[in-house]
């Protein structure tokens, strides 16, 4: 049993490394925004994998923490991006719902 659970926090770790590697190179925001959704998303299952082999609940609100934080941290950033592309695109104060223009009287 001990070889699995050190296998287990090992990969985790290692995964850990990589994701923050990522985090520090990540050309674009984006990159960098999934970098740390999967970072919160590791730490979360390192937090449940030590739950299930030391059979200690006292960790779960924190759990609950991580992954919560997780899931309304990567919606805020996508809806801030997503306004920002919405912005970005030209309006014409002119046209109604349809999509035509109005005439000039």
């Amino acid at each position: 049993m001990s070889v699995v659970v050190v296998v287990c926090f090992a990969l985790l770790g290692a995964g850990a490394v990589l994701i923050l590697a990522r985090l520090a190179l990540g050309p674009s925001l984006l990159d960098r925004v999934v970098a740390t959704d999967a970072l919160l998303v590791t730490i979360a299952c390192g937090i449940a994998v030590y739950c299930a082999v030391y059979r200690d609940i006292s960790l779960e609100p924190v759990l609950l923490v991580v992954a919560l934080l997780a899931f309304v941290g990567s919606v805020s950033v996508a809806r801030y991006i997503g306004g920002m592309l919405v912005a970005d695109q030209p309006t014409d104060a002119d046209a109604d719902l349809t999509g035509r223009a109005e005439e000039a009287p």
